[in-house]
């Protein structure tokens, strides 16, 4: 059963309750629900299959793999606040914290994470226990970003283009502040390999921020959500003002850091319990498995 709502994690940069998370989830499906479903679809995601998203945000990645998947097939999206997924017939929504509750395990023909190891400092035993959620032959796609590098392109004088460089590296030291490392979108491929996934399939990809694209409305969002960390990281209100109305003006582009959608399967062969690197069929359910949904 759904617990009650617990708080963020330390140091968890976005809040799914915060007053400009409607934004920030519209700015994602536009930006990366094209790239995330497509990767999917080309994996052979198919009717009938059961799924789970964890982190799901607002829902658009699980809905989108329920249509994969249906007839026949059902989806499982999890949060910490799943509030704003509404669910509906193959839908089951559940609060779910994946560092500290258990999964079932050998119970998802496809398993997703968008954009959510990067925030955790436990993200490679989180890794693992998403493995073993999976069937054997089963899929995982992390898609994540590496946000070590995201360059400013055009600005409207030299003095702005500083101005985005400082809250770029602003943004990312506030990230591993919290334990969350920016970069490790660039180390998702060695992470999925090392927890003994084989078949991987790697894709980068680098998406322009400019006016009217969904990846600049990414990027105001951050503006807005981070600002009073901002002030007190050394900023002041004039030039987060500065930034807002910089990063709208015609004369303004930047580039994300790249993304890398990395997929794996989980081996045929289960391997016997205590074999390194590998999950184990040890842990007890909580969340129902798809056959009791």
């Amino acid at each position: 059963m759904p617990r009650p709502a617990t708080t963020l994690p330390p140091g968890y940069v976005f809040d799914n309750d915060s007053p400009h998370s409607v934004h920030h989830h519209a700015s994602l499906e536009g930006a990366l629900d094209p790239l995330t479903l497509g990767h999917l679809r080309e994996a052979g995601v198919a009717p009938g299959m059961n799924c789970l998203e964890i982190g799901a945000g607002a829902g658009s990645v699980s809905r989108g793999l329920l249509r994969l998947v249906s007839p026949g097939g059902t989806v499982t999206a999890t949060d910490i606040k799943p509030g704003r997924i509404a669910p509906e017939s193959g839908l089951t929504v559940l609060t779910h914290d994946v560092v500290t509750d258990p999964l079932p395990q050998s119970a998802y023909d496809v398993v997703v994470a968008r954009l959510v190891l990067q925030h955790l400092p436990e993200r490679q035993a989180v890794l693992r226990r998403l493995i073993g959620a999976l069937v054997p032959g089963g899929l995982l796609q992390v898609d994540e970003f590496d946000a070590g590098h995201e360059p400013c392109l055009l600005a409207p004088s030299p003095e702005d283009a500083r101005l985005y460089e400082r809250f770029t590296t602003a943004k990312a030291a506030l990230m591993r502040a919290g334990g969350g490392d920016p970069t490790w979108g660039r180390r998702a491929a060695a992470a999925l390999r090392e927890a003994g996934l084989t078949d991987l399939r790697i894709r980068p990809h680098v998406l322009l921020r400019a006016p009217g694209t969904p990846a600049l409305g990414l990027q105001l969002h951050h503006l807005a959500h981070l600002a009073p960390r901002l002030l007190d990281s050394g900023f002041t209100p004039a030039e987060l003002d500065r930034l807002g109305s910089m990063m709208r003006a015609p004369e303004f582009a930047a580039a994300t850091g790249v993304l890398y959608s990395v997929q794996g399967r989980r081996p045929l062969r289960i391997p016997t319990a205590g074999t390194p690197g590998v999950p184990c069929d040890t842990t007890r359910d909580s969340i129902p498995s798809p056959e009791a949904t």
